[in-house]
Formats: structure tokens, sequence, C-alpha cells
């Protein structure tokens, strides 16, 4: 049953039927979304729609980011394109501007760059983290071209991408901890919250900080 939903041959869903699915397969609150999504496009029939997606902030936002004078911060879209950051996000994610790609993408970086291998520590649950992002994003707004050729040229170029995309994960980010080895400033252990900004939807605004104290928040203040 949920498999039709996923390929959008099954339609005239209700409500009741997507709770009882939902609690039958213990969904947490990201894969409960992600089942809503499916139904939505399910029902409308509809394989070619999509909306924009923004690849730059408003004046206002940049002003926001540069005020974060102690914390890195950046702000991405929801295909992983990072569309704006301040002076720390930029020497946080180094490695990742370093690349010749543009725009700079979290996804792109994550598993065609041999360096980020060596930048997450825990680099395969970083990536499986970027695959389940994408595949929200793909049913939350499909047939969006961008993200259309990032899914199709990560799928051409690594095995473990289109392992990980055949799965269907969900997930969206909103808080938690990361793990990174900075080729300046050694391993750092940071926190993360993840911020909707709510006149700009499909923009996430993402900052970082470390233990009071800890060896981390020395080397960050570096």
């Amino acid at each position: 049953y949920y498999t039709r939903l996923e390929r959008g041959t099954l339609k005239g869903v209700s409500d009741s039927v997507l709770d009882g699915l939902a609690a039958a397969l213990r969904l947490d609150e990201d894969e409960r979304t992600h089942l809503w999504d499916l139904a939505r496009l399910a029902n409308a029939g509809v394989k070619t729609m999509h909306r924009n997606v923004p690849t730059r902030v408003r004046p206002g936002v940049q002003q926001l980011l540069d005020a974060i004078t102690g914390a890195p911060a950046w702000v991405r879209n929801e295909r992983g394109d990072v569309v704006a950051t301040n002076e720390l996000g930029r020497a946080l994610y180094s490695p990742m501007f370093a690349g010749p790609g543009r725009p700079v993408n979290t996804a792109r970086f994550t598993f065609l760059d041999p360096a980020a291998r060596e930048f997450f520590p825990d680099w395969a649950q970083t990536a499986r983290d970027a695959v389940a992002i994408l595949r929200a994003a793909a049913v939350a707004n499909p047939c969006e071209p961008g993200l259309v050729t990032l899914v199709g040229e990560l799928s051409t170029r690594s095995e473990e991408f289109r392992t990980w995309w055949a799965a269907h994960d969900v997930r969206s980010h909103r808080t938690g901890r990361k793990r990174i080895e900075h080729p300046v400033v050694g391993r750092l252990e940071l926190t993360y919250e993840a911020l909707d900004l709510v006149a700009d939807p499909g923009l996430t605004m993402f900052t970082y900080g470390a233990e009071p104290g800890s060896e981390s928040e020395r080397n960050l203040a570096v």
C-alpha cells in the first residue's frame, strides 16, 4: 500500500487511512510528513508540478547572519545549496567552499569531494542524512529541475548515494550534534539548531555552538 503511494498509483486516500498507516508503521514526525506529501501528490495526479527554489537571501537575512559574530551560521535551500553564510560559517566549512562547484551544495560535497570523508568523522551517517533530506525534498517539491539534476548527478557518480536513495528514508534536520575534523583547528564537537525562515519558504538557517569551556569552544574561537 505504501509502495503504491510512493509510485503515485494510489488515489483518494482518506485521512483516517493515512493515520492508521502511520500508526501501524510507527512513523516518526518526518516520516508522517513524507506520507502526507505522497498522498497529496497521488491525489493531485500531477507529475510535473514544482515551485521555484530560492537561490539567494534577502538583504535583511544577510545582515542578520553578519550580526552573528560568535557562532558559525549559514542558510541553505531544500536541495542543500548554501545560499548565504557569515564569516565563521564559511571558515567552519572551508573545505566545502574550496571546491570548484557552484553553487556550493552540501550533498555534492559529501558524496563527490574526497575531502568530505576526512572532514566528517561520521561520514556514513552524514551522507545518509543528506540522502534522506533530498528524498523528502523530492516529494515536497517534485520535478524541481535543480533537484532532479542533482539527484541524477549523484546517482551516476556515487554508488553509496544510489544505494541509500533506493531506501526511501526521509529526515529533516532541526537540532543535533555534529563532529567535524577541521583542517586548521582539528576536532570539533558541535551542536546545531535549524531555523526555518518563515518569510522565505524553502530556506533554513543553521547555527552551531560548542559546550561552554570545552576544547571545541576554544578551537572554534581560533
